[in-house]
C-alpha cells in the first residue's frame, strides 16, 4: 500500500527547472562534511555575517517562493514556505546557535520539497497567489528590517554606555 502511494507522489510530482534546483543545492547543500552525510552550502557560510549574512540568503530565498507560484502551489503551502524563511532568519540572526541552526534547517531544500510536491502546474501564477506572496514578502521584510534596527540600537547602547565601575 505504501509503495503504491508512494509512486503515485512521484508521478504527481511536476518537473522543476534547473536553475531553482541550482539555487536551493547553493544554499543548502553544495558541501559535504567529509566522512558523513552532512551537507550545507552557502547559507550557513554567508550567515555566520551578523545580520546581513542572513539578509542576503533571505532575499535569494523569496525566489524561491516566487517561484512556488508560478507553479500553482496552493496558498497555506506558500505560507508554510514564507515560514519556513523566516524561521530560517530569526533563528539564523542568533549568534553561534543560529549558525548551527543553518547547518540542520534547509529552508530552501524544504521549500524546494513543497512546490515538487503540491504543485498543479507550470506557467503563469493567478493575481490572487501573487498579492498574497507580496504580503508574505512584505511581513517578511518587515521581520528583517526590525531585526537590523534592534541589533543598531543594542549595538548603539552597548558602545555609548558608561561603565558601571
Amino acid at each position: 500500500m505504501r509503495e503504491i502511494q508512494s509512486r503515485r507522489e512521484a508521478n504527481r510530482q511536476i518537473e522543476i527547472e534547473k536553475g531553482l534546483d541550482d539555487l536551493s543545492r547553493y544554499l543548502d547543500g553544495l558541501f559535504r562534511v567529509p566522512g558523513t552525510g552532512w551537507r550545507f552550502g552557502l547559507d550557513a557560510i554567508i550567515g555566520l555575517i551578523p545580520n546581513v549574512g542572513d539578509t542576503l540568503t533571505s532575499l535569494a530565498s523569496f525566489y524561491i517562493l516566487f517561484a512556488g507560484v508560478r507553479y500553482g502551489v496552493p496558498k497555506i503551502t506558500l505560507l508554510r514556505m514564507a515560514f519556513n524563511i523566516g524561521l530560517d532568519y530569526l533563528v539564523g540572526s542568533v549568534p553561534f546557535i543560529g549558525d548551527a541552526f543553518d547547518f540542520f534547517w534547509k529552508s530552501n531544500k524544504r521549500n524546494m520539497d513543497l512546490i515538487r510536491a503540491r504543485a498543479t502546474r507550470h506557467g503563469e501564477g493567478r493575481k490572487s497567489d501573487y498579492i498574497f506572496v507580496f504580503g508574505l514578502i512584505g511581513l517578511l521584510i518587515l521581520i528583517l528590517i526590525s531585526s537590523i534596527i534592534a541589533s543598531g540600537i543594542i549595538l548603539y547602547y552597548i558602545f555609548t554606555s558608561k561603565p558601571l565601575v
